[in-house]
C-alpha cells in the first residue's frame, strides 16, 4: 500500500504496507499517536490517504468508497450513537441508514448476543460504558457486515465488560467476520491471529504474537531487589543493558541469562543494592515492543 497520511507537519501514517487475511482477528497495535486511528479510517474510507493504495475486498477504497461501506462495520474510538435514543432506537436507526427494511429479528439476534435485551428500552446516555460498547458493536453489526473495524472498542471499559467484549468478538470470529482492531493494550493483542506493532507512523513488526515474541531469541530475567526504583535508574544508565520497570519488579531482555545476570548483581551490589528474587522468563508481546522501539531508534 505505501500509505501515507500527514497533518501539516505531523506524519501521522509513514508509508506503511500490510494485508489482512479473510476471517482472521487482526490486530494495529501501538500507543496513544502512533497512527492506529488515522489508519482505520483510511481503510473505511473516511479519511483519504496523501499517497498509496488501498484495497478492501479488493476493491480501491478511493473508488468503490459507497460500495465498500455498506459492507463493513465501524465501531469509533469515541461514543457516537444518540443519547437520547433508547438501545432499540439506536439500532432502528443504524439500520435504516444502512437500508436494512426486515431489521427486527436481527435486532433481536443481536441485543440477544450482546446481553442488552434486559435494557434494550434505556436511554443510551444511561448505559455504563461497557454496555454503550456492546450496543455500538450492535449498530455496527445490523447490516451483516463481512469486515468490521474497531478502533480500541476496550479503552475506558471495566474489566469485566472487556472479558464479555472479547468473548463476542471471539463469536463474530466464529462465524467468519474479519475483525481489524486497534488497541493500546499489548495483552489484548496476544488474542489476534496477527499483530502490526506500530509507533509514530510506521509499522515495526508484523506476525503472529508468538512469531514476533521468538523473532528477538531473547530471554527476560524478572528481578525484585529491596530498591526497585533505584535499581532501574542504576541499570538503565549501562550501556547495553536492555532494562524495562513493571511495578515492583525489573525486566531486563537478555541474550544468555545466567552470565548477564551476574554482571547485573555485581553492578547492583556495587551501589549496596541486593536481588531478592530473579526468575528467567519468556518475553511477553509488551517486552518485545518496548525492545523494539528502543532498537529503531525512536
Amino acid at each position: 500500500m505505501e500509505l501515507k497520511k500527514s497533518y501539516g507537519d505531523i506524519s501521522a501514517v509513514n508509508g506503511i504496507t500490510f494485508s489482512v487475511n479473510e476471517g482472521e482477528m487482526f490486530g494495529l497495535v501501538g500507543p496513544d499517536g502512533a497512527g492506529k486511528t488515522t489508519t482505520i479510517r483510511i481503510l473505511c474510507g473516511l479519511l483519504s490517504g496523501d499517497s498509496g493504495t488501498v484495497e478492501v475486498f479488493g476493491k480501491d477504497v478511493s473508488k468503490f468508497r459507497k460500495e465498500i461501506q455498506y459492507r463493513i462495520g465501524y465501531l469509533s474510538q469515541i461514543f457516537s450513537l444518540y443519547g437520547d435514543l433508547s438501545v432499540d432506537e439506536n439500532i432502528e436507526f443504524y439500520a435504516e441508514i444502512n437500508n436494512v427494511k426486515d431489521y427486527f429479528n436481527r435486532r433481536n439476534e443481536l441485543l440477544e448476543f450482546t446481553r442488552l435485551t434486559p435494557f434494550r428500552n434505556r436511554l443510551a446516555e444511561n448505559l455504563s460504558g461497557g454496555m454503550k460498547q456492546k450496543l455500538a458493536l450492535a449498530c455496527s453489526l445490523i447490516h451483516r457486515p463481512k469486515i468490521i473495524f474497531l478502533d480500541e472498542p476496550t479503552t475506558g471499559v471495566d474489566p469485566v465488560s472487556r472479558r464479555d467484549f472479547w468473548k463476542i468478538l471471539s463469536d463474530l470470529q466464529k462465524e467468519g467476520i474479519t475483525i481489524f482492531m486497534s488497541t493500546p493494550y499489548l495483552d489484548e493483542a496476544e488474542r489476534c491471529n496477527r499483530v502490526a506493532l506500530m509507533n509514530e507512523g510506521e509499522l515495526i513488526a508484523i506476525d503472529t504474537p508468538q512469531k514476533i515474541k521468538e523473532s528477538t531469541n531473547k530471554k527476560v530475567i524478572e528481578i525484585i531487589s529491596d530498591d526497585i526504583k533505584r535499581s532501574y535508574s542504576i541499570l538503565k544508565d549501562e550501556p547495553h543493558i536492555d532494562v524495562q520497570i513493571f511495578g515492583d519488579r525489573i525486566n531486563v531482555m537478555v541474550d544468555e541469562p545466567e552470565r548477564e545476570l551476574q554482571k547485573i548483581e555485581s553492578i547492583l551490589n556495587d551501589k549496596n543494592i541486593s536481588i531478592t528474587s530473579d526468575r528467567v522468563v519468556t518475553p511477553s508481546l509488551e517486552n518485545i515492543f518496548i525492545h523494539l522501539v528502543k532498537e529503531a531508534g525512536y
